[in-house]
């Protein structure tokens, strides 16, 4: 083998003891510094749902608005067009077609915010506030 190939050689192995510790280097750290004297297996509550240690109030079975998924839904859909304009932005690096490549990228950035006025239009960005019967 040549210096290259074993220079090559030590760098994946070397990345990839790194991915290896990156991704179970937190479980045993938890493991290590975790308290085990409050588990729930010792309290006995083992089948009780727990939510950042504390006691669970009310039922778990909520219903949530449609506006969060569509608010979701446009956001994802927005930040994935906005990373489509970095590729966009480096490969119209000509000088000679300054002006179709802007008229381009405004063609885009208009049809997004058509989308924009579309779903204001339909009330998407209008949250009501929830009323809650009191039991």
């Amino acid at each position: 083998m040549d210096q290259l190939t074993l220079t090559n050689i030590v760098y994946v192995a070397i990345f990839l003891v790194g991915a290896l510790l990156f991704g179970v280097g937190p479980i045993i750290i938890v493991k290590l510094l975790s308290p085990s004297s409050h588990t729930r297996n010792l309290a006995g509550k083992t089948g009780q749902f727990v939510e950042c240690g504390m006691e669970p109030i009310g039922d778990a079975w909520i219903r949530f608005g449609i506006v969060y998924y569509q608010y979701a839904l446009i956001f994802l859909a927005f930040d994935v067009d906005v990373l489509f304009l970095f590729p966009v932005a480096v490969a119209y690096n000509s000088p000679e077609f300054v002006v179709r490549d802007l008229v381009e990228v405004l063609i885009f950035v208009g049809i997004l915010a058509l989308a924009v006025v579309y779903a204001w239009m339909k009330g998407v960005f209008e949250w009501e506030r929830k009323k809650y019967l009191h039991q």
